[in-house]
């Protein structure tokens, strides 16, 4: 019997390791490179790809070549070389026409032209008399976003016999800014600690940042702020510019450049000047030498981004100065090397204001014009602060004479955090395509942020990420899905929220539909069920007190009343919502001429931001014919209806991966469910002491007391 045993025992361990290759926890993100088990597609990419052939041998280059070898060679379930030159029919032929005579041979350079300095070509063409498929772009990194593209096509299944492709960013700076501190906490973050070890820097380079760097390289993310917005000085010191130069030596190759966050109060503390003015010569001149100090450990380094008066953070308002004197300072000293400023208009006063939407809006428009060619102002999407539904900030479009970029928040400050499904391309997209009429009808948010509306070429978008140490990068599964979204949307903003979640779905899980059609339409539905159970119909900063977990509708008494949820929805026994019409704070007169007509007008506004600028009558009758309370009730009760669907249709499709990641989904969407009930319950409740009105028969009863709601304080929430 032992002998038995004996025997068994490597067909045992054999069956287990061979079971754990199957096993997935996420790491691999969407460049997951297995075999394709359709056996007629996988038939055909064998034939059509059988060799790689990549003239140059630049870092960039070589990544690319390391990684069509390692994406084909999976794909396809068997190796395929690198040759010198094509040797047979199927050959991959990468390259620009300056390093590669094959690429040049194919005179493709006035189609390269428009493309740029990013953009690049998918051919099926033929080379020395075969037919091959060309990655053809203007410069190596060109190259490497075309292998990326390549690749995505392959494990979409797609169809790449036929290949005409033309591809180009709209927008020229796609930047993620890392809220990271440098004792590796992470400011609104929820995926555990900071992906920089900065005690073991520059030493000892972490396989997750070739990671990482791929991973951003597949979407055209082409920079990193490593540091957060509430900057710590330390970061500019000789200590740990060589540890910052380690990270961009690293990141270079796959066309990513470093940038870090300016504290501007950094002369003083690091400097030992007695003053941080900025039309002080010494200031000025501390800051370019500082600046010149820098670029000599990081040639290509990217610039600064500044938060300044705000939240506590110094600034020029501490000088009595503007925040063009604070920008234009910066952006000279980093001019001399090719660098940028990304100065954020995320600014309100230390004075508690009528209404922080017009705070950002008064102070900047004053300044259109006077900012520097290589400023851009970081402008969030709306005017609040990342809420579940903003309306567009009224800057886009008002600042013609100024560069605005978009700041998209990717973490999950205010959708759940980490526990949270929350597909965010259309909250990106419905930003994006608002028209601020700023030049007519067409002129959107997204014209603004390219370029194209005031003809500027200096374009750039930001992404608050959501990257940490957990295994799975990101900490719920889905939230990978929002990086993505961002990096896509970045490249092209006109891809739509269905066409990037099939490719998230199909890159990251399978190609078979059972799966994709389920539960993309699960994705799809996601924000608007937040939406629903946290701020239905324009409501906003309804969270908990300083974590800003979980539900606060009667958070009062803080330091300042905008940091208050009272302040914002500003119940009472008449009715909800914050009026910002004319007869309230007006902020609706900082849109242009249709927008203010439509967002003023209680019949003309879209529901959706009814409560954001009107107060409206708790028996007012909305588009459903309902009273506004009804409305309410059913709005957050059908965030929770819509919770339990996900679950169940995520239940039906246990089986079509990997049991890991499964159970992950399945276990958070439990949390999920439970986290939106309190949500629905506890608002209701709170707002059912103003309205007096009973929840509408039919719709499920509070679980608990308002008193037990209100009792509620998480302590150690993450992302502090």
């Amino acid at each position: 019997m032992r002998n038995k045993f004996i025997l068994i025992l490597p067909l045992l361990l054999l069956l287990f390791v061979t079971d754990s290759l199957h096993a997935d926890d996420g790491y691999r993100l969407w460049q997951r490179y297995d075999k394709i088990e359709n056996a007629a597609k996988l038939n055909g990419y064998q034939q059509a790809l059988t060799e790689i052939v990549l003239e140059g041998n630049s870092p960039t280059l070589l990544v690319a070549q390391k990684e069509l070898k390692n994406g084909l060679s999976g794909l396809l379930g068997k190796e395929v070389p690198i040759s010198q030159r094509p040797t047979q029919a199927g050959a991959l032929v990468a390259g620009t026409p300056a390093n590669s005579p094959l690429i040049k041979s194919l005179q493709l350079e006035n189609r390269l032209k428009p493309l740029g300095q990013d953009g690049y070509l998918l051919l099926t063409t033929n080379i020395n008399g075969k037919k091959s498929t060309a990655i053809a772009a203007n410069t190596d990194v060109g190259v490497l976003y075309g292998a990326f593209h390549l690749l995505r096509l392959l494990q979409m299944q797609q169809d790449v016999s036929n290949l005409s492709v033309a591809s180009a960013p709209k927008i020229r700076h796609r930047v993620l800014n890392h809220w990271d501190n440098l004792d590796r906490t992470v400011e609104r973050g929820y995926a555990g600690f900071s992906l920089w070890d900065w005690h073991r820097l520059p030493g000892y380079i972490d396989q997750r940042y070739l990671d990482y760097a791929r991973a951003n390289a597949s979407i055209g993310i082409n920079g990193t702020v490593l540091t957060n917005v509430n900057a710590n000085a330390l970061v500019l010191t000789k200590e740990y510019l060589v540890k910052v130069k380690a990270l961009a030596d690293a990141f270079r190759p796959y066309g990513i450049k470093v940038y870090l966050t300016a504290r501007f109060s950094a002369p003083i503390e690091i400097g030992g000047l007695k003053t941080a003015d900025p039309l002080d010569p010494q200031v000025q001149a501390w800051w370019k030498e500082k600046t010149k100090e820098v670029y000599s450990y990081i040639p290509d380094f990217g610039g600064y981004l500044v938060k300044a008066d705000s939240e506590g953070q110094p600034g020029p308002h501490n000088y009595k100065r503007t925040q063009a004197d604070g920008a234009n300072m910066l952006a000279d000293a980093v001019a001399p090397h090719g660098g940028i400023v990304m100065w954020r208009a995320f600014v309100y006063s230390e004075h508690t204001p009528d209404d922080r939407h017009k705070q950002a809006f008064n102070e900047f428009k004053p300044l259109d014009g006077k900012f520097r060619d290589n400023v851009l102002v970081q402008v969030k999407n709306g005017a609040i602060d990342f809420q579940p539904r903003e309306p567009f900030h009224p800057l886009f479009g008002a600042m013609p004479s100024t560069r605005l970029m978009m700041e998209f928040q990717i973490t999950q400050e205010y959708l759940g955090q980490g526990t949270n499904l929350a597909y965010l391309a259309p909250l990106y997209k419905e930003v994006l395509e608002s028209d601020t009429y700023a030049k007519g009808k067409g002129s959107t948010v997204a014209k603004v942020v390219d370029g194209t509306l005031d003809n500027h070429q200096l374009s750039a978008i930001a992404g608050v990420s959501n990257i940490g140490t957990d295994r799975n990068w990101t900490g719920h599964q889905f939230a990978q899905s929002n990086w993505y979204t961002f990096g896509r949307l970045a490249w092209d903003h006109s891809i739509s929220s269905e066409e990037i979640a099939d490719e998230w779905i199909k890159m990251t899980f399978t190609n078979n539909n059972q799966f994709v059609a389920p539960v993309k339409k699960m994705m799809l539905n996601s924000h608007e069920a937040i939406v629903n159970y946290m701020t239905p119909l324009g409501l906003h900063h309804l969270m908990g007190w300083s974590h800003h977990y979980g539900p606060g509708p009667w958070i009062k008494d803080k330091p300042r009343a905008d940091w208050t949820s009272v302040y914002y929805h500003q119940a009472d026994e008449n009715g909800i919502g914050f009026d910002r019409t004319k007869t309230g704070s007006n902020a609706v007169a900082q849109y242009f001429p249709p927008v203010q007509k439509q967002f003023a007008n209680i019949k003309k506004v879209p529901e959706k931001y009814l409560l954001w600028f009107h107060h409206v009558p708790w028996d007012y009758k909305t588009n459903s014919g309902r009273i506004l309370w009804d409305e309410l009730a059913y709005r957050y009760s059908a965030g929770v209806d819509t919770v339990r669907q996900m679950q169940q249709t995520w239940d039906t499709v246990e089986g079509m991966i990997d049991e890991e990641r499964f159970n992950h989904v399945k276990m958070l969407l439990a949390v999920q469910e439970q986290e939106a009930k309190w949500w629905r319950d506890a608002c209701l409740l709170y707002f059912q002491t103003f309205s007096k009105r009973p929840i509408p028969k039919g719709l499920e009863e509070p679980e608990h007391s308002l008193e037990h709601y209100m009792q509620l304080d998480p302590k150690f929430v993450p992302g502090i």
